[in-house]
């Protein structure tokens, strides 16, 4: 019976529950000497000097560098206008408040600290520009820019909605939020006898990390070797170092010791990049009978101070703009702009939730218009499972599914119709607490990097029987250890504890790629599904000589991990007795390449209660369907499902970054940032249908970023549908109890 598919408990835990987990911060490192950053308390500015002299007086203190003494050329952007590079200390200007302007390096964290706030910046302020919205013919955050737009995509057709029976345009908001991951940004440097310089990193893929130090640095990669242990979380926003980790090694060489550097909590809300952050205008046109046949998405998105990833964002969303649905006319257009905030960077889904939320709120939007459930809506313009393999109007190459299914499971699930009569039951009686039914149907892309994406993945025969693996990919929390020794331990029949996983080390694995875009079940998965099957074959020539047997005659039962001569079982060898035999190494390599991406889908019902006295909104339920092909270990995906359902929600609903005017960050602590907690959610009902994919031989879909997707507009739309009979048509997330109760005054 094969182990896949099966609910199996991480074998990551024993040793986090008794040993405890090595961190960044945890690595020993003799000699080492901390860091701590001066940070710019003003949004915009002119910096026009920094004075150092009286903290590098301090005791401890080895050295206080500004960004005058960095001989380093700036990080460019990763599209758009080059004049926006981020040097790695402040020179010239300060674009927003955290900005790093001086590091100061000390014997400890406490004369570190210290020292930092003894350094004294001369600003000559600026006005912000903190409205994404005006920040087009703002203040310019970069004299040599033409504007504060980094990239301007228009549509690439022009619709003509004129022959729609309805159509319906709403501004939309989806709402700027902080990854919140328990461990913030925390790194380390060394530089070694070799002339080469180790990092230790908490970030998403060591390679990455590895490409991002060097060129920061100047260096090649093979003077840097990127080592990054366990990870407290990342979602996105750890998928590279960011300019402070950069500059570790720098610092490391100019004083001649280690260097470690860890993040406050303040910081990481300062500078470790917010996420989101888009203005939508949807404009959906169709029938009276509820079909659908034209829709256009307009995106602003807020990049933040310096535009990098949160620049490219809006192409992921047009990518999937029209989601689930047989949409014949499709066009999106895209503008970034900077403004003087923390810059803005992926998190969970990376632009594809937010196309969904910006359909989904314009299906319920179109529903209403016409008066028809929003169900029903959804029914009539899904993508017929027979249409399948299919390009969208939007270039999108969707795989498989049944969109239809997986909404009727939810409905089932939810008891929908029982629901809206306890809805109507309520608004008769005149309930104070009103009731609210939200669906979201999406689909989501995973594994996008690209036409082609590729993963590295090896294993070896170790003399005792054992086998080693190593995998590009990169945990931070997942249970990737789990999963992928799984697929080694079902294909070479032996059991999961033989299996010694390594990872997250550039001298180690020859190759990855960043581990994000939920792509490691399906691409990691499937490297050593082929490495496995490529280790039967090295290891058949071995075990047919202890058989006395041609090799063409063996064959390994992967039940018992028995090698024996075709329809003769009695006579067998193991993996240990092949690996006895062996005289040389037993080791193969193998770089799988999936030629597409793959589209996992589902439908979430949320229903919320909601007080028409005080305007709090409570998430009763959740219930979601998810489809992401065949689950490799089920009570994983379901964690990776529960924690997107939390993340979505909790956007939906609490969540949110603010700025006054000034650029002054208002939720610079987990006292005004509403992170969410187990007290605001209810207990998750999760099912799950199934639909392969063809394009790796696991038949796998990513899972680790659907729950975000969809439970976001389910809940908004929920938050809605108490409110719709109001006259209530729309209320942007999240939505608090004074929102929502400025908007039932506004109507009362």
């Amino acid at each position: 019976m094969s182990i896949l598919g099966n609910e199996v408990r991480r074998v990551e835990d024993p040793r986090m529950l008794t040993d405890g987990g090595t961190y960044v911060a945890d690595i020993p490192l003799e000699g080492a000497a901390h860091v701590a950053f001066v940070r710019s308390p003003i949004a915009h500015a002119r910096l026009l000097s920094v004075e150092v002299s009286e903290a590098q007086g301090m005791p401890g203190v080895l050295d206080v560098v500004t960004g005058d003494d960095l001989d380093l050329a700036p990080r460019p952007p990763m599209a758009g206008d080059t004049a926006m590079s981020r040097p790695l200390l402040a020179v010239g200007k300060v674009r927003f408040v955290g900005e790093a302007v001086a590091a100061v390096v000390a014997e400890t964290v406490e004369q570190a600290t210290d020292a930092a706030e003894a350094v004294w910046a001369d600003y000559d302020p600026l006005p912000a520009v903190v409205d994404a919205e005006t920040a087009a013919d703002g203040p310019k955050l970069f004299d040599d820019a033409e504007s504060n737009v980094s990239i301007a995509l228009p549509p690439a057709v022009d619709l003509d909605f004129s022959e729609c029976d309805v159509v319906i345009t709403h501004r939309i908001v989806n709402s700027k939020i902080y990854a919140s991951p328990i461990e913030g940004r925390v790194a380390a440097a060394a530089w070694g006898e070799d002339g080469r310089l180790t990092c230790w990193s908490s970030t998403q893929g060591s390679h990455t990390a590895q490409g991002a130090i060097a060129s920061a640095l100047g260096l090649d990669l093979s003077q840097v070797r990127v080592v990054i242990p366990d990870v407290g979380g990342g979602f996105g926003t750890k998928a590279s170092p960011g300019a402070e980790e950069c500059l570790l090694g720098w610092l490391a060489r100019r004083v001649g010791r280690p260097v470690r550097w860890a993040e406050t909590r303040t910081e990481s809300l300062q500078s470790l990049g917010h996420s989101r952050a888009q203005f939508q205008t949807v404009t959906l046109g169709g029938t009276t009978e509820g079909r659908l046949t034209h829709y256009r998405l307009d995106m602003l998105a807020d990049a933040g101070a310096y535009p990098g990833v949160g620049a490219l964002l809006p192409t992921f969303t047009g990518l999937m703009a029209p989601g689930n649905y047989d949409i014949a006319n499709v066009a999106w257009s895209a503008t970034a702009v900077a403004t003087s905030t923390a810059p803005v960077n992926a998190f969970r889904g990376a632009g594809r939730p937010e196309a969904t939320a910006a359909i989904e709120r314009a299906v319920d939007l179109f529903a209403a218009e016409i008066g028809m459930d929003p169900a029903e809506v959804r029914r009539r313009n899904f993508l017929s499972p027979d249409a399948f393999p299919l390009t969208t109007p939007t270039g999108a190459a969707y795989d498989s599914g049944d969109y239809r299914a997986s909404l009727e499971a939810a409905l089932e699930a939810a008891d929908y119709e029982g629901l809206r009569a306890e809805q109507a039951a309520r608004r008769e009686r005149g309930d104070q607490q009103l009731l609210g039914i939200g669906l979201a149907s999406y689909v989501e892309v995973t594994s996008p990097m690209g036409p082609v994406c590729t993963e590295t993945g090896s294993l070896e025969l170790r003399p005792d029987g054992t086998v080693l693996a190593r995998t590009g990919a990169t945990p931070f929390g997942q249970g990737h250890v789990t999963t992928l020794a799984m697929v080694v331990a079902d294909t070479l029949g032996i059991d999961m504890d033989r299996i010694e996983m390594i990872h997250g080390d550039t001298d180690e694995i020859p190759s990855s790629d960043v581990t994000g875009g939920s792509r490691t079940a399906q691409i990691a998965g499937s490297a050593l599904f082929d490495a496995s099957e490529k280790l039967i074959e090295a290891a058949r020539p071995l075990a047919a000589e202890l058989l006395e047997a041609a090799a063409a005659d063996v064959v390994l039962d992967a039940e018992t991990g028995q090698f024996h001569v075709v329809g003769t079982p009695a006579r067998s060898a193991n993996w240990a007795d092949v690996a006895a035999a062996a005289t040389e190494r037993v080791f193969v390599e193998n770089d799988f390449e999936q030629h597409g991406a793959t589209f996992p889908f589902g439908t979430h019902v949320a229903v919320v209660e909601l007080d028409s006295d005080t305007g709090e909104v409570r998430l009763e339920r959740l219930v979601a369907v998810d489809d992401a092909g065949n689950l490799l270990n089920p009570l994983l995906a379901h964690g990776q499902i529960h924690g997107g359902l939390a993340a979505g929600a909790a956007q939906a609903l609490i969540e949110e970054v603010h700025y006054d005017p000034d650029g002054n960050l208002l939720t610079s602590n987990f006292a005004d940032y509403g992170v969410v907690s187990s007290t605001e959610l209810p207990s998750f009902e999760v099912h799950e249908s199934v639909t392969p994919t063809p394009l790796n031989p696991l038949g796998a879909k990513g899972i680790g970023e659907s729950g975000t997707v969809g439970s976001t507009p389910a809940v908004q739309n929920a938050v809605v549908d108490a409110l719709s009979h109001l006259g209530i048509r729309h209320l942007d997330m999240p939505a608090s109890p004074q929102k929502v109760w400025s908007a039932m005054e506004s109507v009362s």
